[in-house]
């Protein structure tokens, strides 16, 4: 059967991580894991909440040592977590700090090493199954797809390749994005440990965040981050430290937005497309055009209306979950989602597309479009919620008028503070529901 190695990194001294200025090297790391390994309870499956990077790659890898799954579900509420107690008898949690959780929680004791005995050798059977990952719940409850060791670890080649990260030194990985995302999960963290990078242990959050973060870097540094932070980034004057590149994904990049990162910063902006049923599947720069080009190995055909992905890391063939336009086989021009198509007095459209729209007007902050679940006897209309300080609705609707169809606009149209959006700039279904609910109300007390 056959192996793959985690780490790709050449020496015991190589840094792995580097935690609030502190260096991790690999010896560190493998005695880390060695020690954790040692502490884990004989179950099946762990869901693994460490919030630090590096103490993710390290419940990761113990957990590989023991041939438990760890479960990377998207959001950490006790409602979530109770539901994957009920669907993985036994699941318990890997945690990395005081955090209330309704399962037993293990931690890694941060002093002291192992308690003896060799330090594993992280080479695992490509065959096991080392996680299992979720949608986001944008559209719906979370839909759990197994990741093979051996695939994960194909992947994390592949983006390598592409972006011309393989084989090269002194780079550090800073992510924006939590590492239970699949974004996040292929692209913070397995990228990393698999071509021997280093990873950036935090997940800074704000600007000033990022900038100190950056700057404090060893070598070359790569931004993993989304549209929302790239945005929190640009509305601000001052510039980032030299960067590698920047990568981003999770949802559509507007151009302009990619133009001014690349003109400020003076860096490539790449974008990732994905799906967590088949994980990375193309990238784009996107100041290049529109298409997007598929990752080493990976093909797409079109068979009775839908895309199917295979080959490269893909383990077998998957439909694509979005409207993609195949300009060959590994080539494609991204429509938006076949969750977000509306269709309104006979004409289509996405909520990607108007949810762009919105925020490219002056003084739009954030902005989302919303079409509600139809009912029997009521009409169903698309609404919008829009951050905009200092924009009146008048004013907004009639810069939006120039931009969608009168077909399109918003009825309602709610003014609000904040969109509730998670740590990887996405907004669940369920989350839209409620702030329309809240939204509806409050207009009526009114």
């Amino acid at each position: 059967m056959a192996s793959v190695p985690l780490l790709g990194h050449r020496s015991a001294a190589d840094l792995v991580a580097i935690r609030a200025g502190i260096a991790l090297s690999v010896e560190n790391y493998l005695r880390d894991v060695t020690q954790l390994s040692e502490l884990l309870p004989d179950r099946q499956y762990v869901v693994n909440l460490c919030s630090d990077r590096y103490e993710f790659a390290v419940a990761l890898a113990a957990a590989m040592c023991r041939q438990q799954i760890c479960l990377l579900p998207p959001a950490q509420t006790p409602q979530l977590l109770l539901s994957l107690a009920q669907r993985y008898p036994g699941v318990y949690a890997l945690c990395d700090g005081q955090v209330e959780v309704p399962l037993v929680c293990v931690s890694r004791p941060r002093t002291g090493a192992s308690s003896g005995g060799a330090v594993r050798e992280l080479t695992f059977p490509a065959s096991q199954i080392a996680a299992v990952v979720f949608t986001s719940g944008s559209t719906g409850e979370p839909a759990p797809y197994p990741k093979t060791w051996g695939h994960l670890m194909a992947g994390a080649t592949a983006e390598a390749q592409r972006f011309g990260l393989f084989g090269s030194e002194w780079i550090t990985l800073v992510g924006t994005v939590p590492a239970q995302h699949m974004y996040g999960f292929e692209s913070t963290v397995l990228m990393g440990l698999h071509n021997g990078h280093t990873l950036y242990a935090g997940r800074p959050f704000y600007p000033a965040d990022v900038r100190s973060v950056l700057a404090e870097q060893p070598g070359e540094c790569v931004l993993v981050t989304t549209p929302v932070h790239l945005r929190a980034l640009l509305a601000e004057e001052r510039s980032l430290p030299p960067l590698r590149l920047i990568i981003c994904a999770t949802a559509p990049l507007p151009l302009a937005m990619a133009t001014e990162a690349e003109a400020r910063y003076g860096t490539p902006v790449h974008e990732v497309y994905g799906f967590t049923e088949a994980g990375m599947v193309a990238t784009r720069r996107t100041t290049e055009g529109p298409a997007w080009h598929a990752l080493p190995g990976v093909e797409l055909r079109e068979n009775d209306g839908s895309v199917w992905v295979s080959g490269g890391h893909v383990p077998a063939p998957v439909t694509a979950t979005d409207v993609l336009e195949l300009l060959d086989a590994r080539t494609f021009v991204l429509h938006g989602r076949n969750a977000d198509l509306i269709n309104v007095a006979g004409k289509r459209t996405s909520l990607a597309y108007l949810d762009q729209q919105a925020i490219g007007i002056e003084g739009v902050r954030d902005a989302v479009f919303y079409m509600p679940d139809e009912r029997e006897g009521v009409v169903t209309r698309v609404m919008a919620f829009v951050v905009a300080p200092g924009l009146s609705r008048a004013a907004f609707l009639s810069a939006l008028r120039s931009r969608i169809d009168a077909a399109f606009l918003p009825r309602p149209l709610y003014l609000v503070d904040a969109l509730p959006r998670n740590a990887t700039g996405k907004i669940a279904r369920e989350a839209l529901a409620e702030l329309a609910r809240q939204c509806a109300q409050a207009s009526s007390a009114r």
